[in-house]
């Protein structure tokens, strides 16, 4: 690659089960000149996450051979948009590709926040990842001070952002799921759960009568299946649960997994299950601001993310990611 080039990565196949490298394509063009109304911008840094998975199999959301898209931040170089002026941060979608063309109202530039907030911040706590946290746990899971939580993938990125936010929130006994003995360590050593447990170690809805002995009063739920099965029987009367991703069906090779077997309890219990989309909550950010970036600049909220480096290795750290290699939030940075 030279500063005259631009890479895009394309996806050349659908998946069957768990998607391969030779399911991508690298492919290198000119670095395009911005048209009226556009800028161009070097990414910088991008994110990989799951539900980049659910994309691969949509042609609604990826056409194949055609340029991915995902959370990308960036810097522009050149712009004939006057909203956009060379040298603005900006995040915008068109990532897994080095280069991108963007108007003023696909992209958003990046506040400076002052010191002590890495850029990484912008893709990770302060972007869709802890938006997505934040959304749950106020907005959908309406959690209170001293209300016992229960995250599912917790070491991932929405799950780390969660306690990180759960713990400022006030919240009571913080259980969480990870998929690693290494991973387990991490969210009550690093984070501040008061338990954690490997899901591969039993069933999950034992696994977790045992974490939360005396009960939950809500969970933020990203795997769906016997993780959503086990929150339904771990709950309270009037527990609530808010859903964010179904990670555990998104390789399924044939039907996904049924649905859990205990739902009526759902209205035994007059437990309120809700799903959500973080883009349906843009508005919510600022608060999301106000209860983060001064904790960060004064460096009592740490930033929980796994970087590789190099936009070679977007594929391979997209892999890994699905894989559960990250701790926290995975990005690749340039």
């Amino acid at each position: 690659m030279t500063n005259d080039t631009m890479i895009t990565v394309r996806q050349t196949a659908r998946p069957t089960g768990f998607p391969t490298p030779d399911l991508f394509a690298f492919v290198e063009s000119p670095v395009p000149a911005p048209a009226p109304g556009t800028a161009l911008v070097e990414n910088l840094q991008w994110s990989v996450d799951p539900y980049h998975r659910e994309a691969m199999d949509s042609d609604e959301i990826w056409a194949l051979n055609s340029p991915m898209e995902g959370r990308t931040l960036g810097r522009v170089l050149d712009s004939r948009d006057p909203l956009l002026r060379p040298g603005d941060l900006v995040l915008h979608r068109r990532g897994w590709r080095t280069h991108a063309l963007v108007s003023a109202a696909e992209a958003r530039r990046v506040p400076d926040l002052g010191p002590g907030v890495p850029l990484a911040a912008h893709l990770s706590l302060l972007g869709g990842t802890g938006l997505s946290a934040f959304v749950g746990l106020t907005r959908i899971a309406r959690l209170q001070p001293g209300e016992d939580l229960f995250v599912s993938a917790a070491a991932g990125g929405v799950g780390t952002a969660a306690g990180r936010l759960a713990r400022l929130l006030g919240a009571g006994r913080l259980v969480g799921s990870a998929g690693s003995a290494r991973k387990v360590a991490y969210l009550t050593e690093e984070i501040g759960f008061d338990a954690a447990f490997d899901y591969h170690e039993g069933p999950v809805p034992e696994l977790l009568a045992k974490a939360a002995p005396e009960g939950l009063d809500a969970v933020l739920d990203g795997v769906g299946g016997d993780h959503l099965e086990a929150a339904i029987g771990a709950l309270r009367p009037f527990g609530r649960i808010a859903w964010v991703g179904a990670v555990g069906q998104y390789h399924s090779l044939s039907a996904p997994p049924p649905a859990p077997r205990n739902l009526f309890d759902v209205v035994g219990k007059s437990i309120r299950l809700e799903g959500f989309l973080v883009r349906d909550h843009a508005d919510a950010l600022d608060e999301l601001y106000d209860l983060t970036v001064p904790r960060l600049r004064e460096g009592s909220l740490p930033l929980d993310v796994t970087v590789v480096k190099g936009f070679e290795h977007i594929v391979s750290a997209f892999l890994g990611m699905l894989r559960g290699e990250n701790l926290g939030k995975m990005l690749v940075a340039r």
